[in-house]
């Protein structure tokens, strides 16, 4: 998702959160089960199928240049709740989420 969007839901998500991965410029990408992406329908934001592909950092590499983790993966910690995560970017992404940036 883009990176300006992606911050604010992390704001929102706070220690709820897996791990985050930031590719600069412009994306940050979470983790979330299989499966979870497929009624996603948040708009800005688009699910990467098994197909696709990341460029992982080491577990502790949080600064750039290149792919970083905003969120560690700290103890096995990847995976992000789908509903959590795509109800901050519902509330970031809708009007009144707008207006407020």
């Amino acid at each position: 998702m883009p990176r300006s969007v992606g911050l604010d839901a992390l704001a929102i998500l706070g220690g709820r959160s897996g791990a985050v991965l930031e590719d600069p410029p412009a994306a940050l990408y979470w983790f979330i089960a299989s499966g979870h992406g497929a009624e996603w329908n948040v708009a800005g934001t688009r699910v990467l199928g098994a197909e696709s592909r990341l460029v992982i950092p080491p577990n502790r590499r949080t600064q750039g240049p290149g792919p970083h983790w905003r969120v560690c993966p700290a103890d096995g910690m990847w995976i992000t709740d789908a509903a959590a995560l795509q109800a901050a970017l519902e509330d970031v992404t809708s009007p009144q989420g707008v207006a407020a940036r």
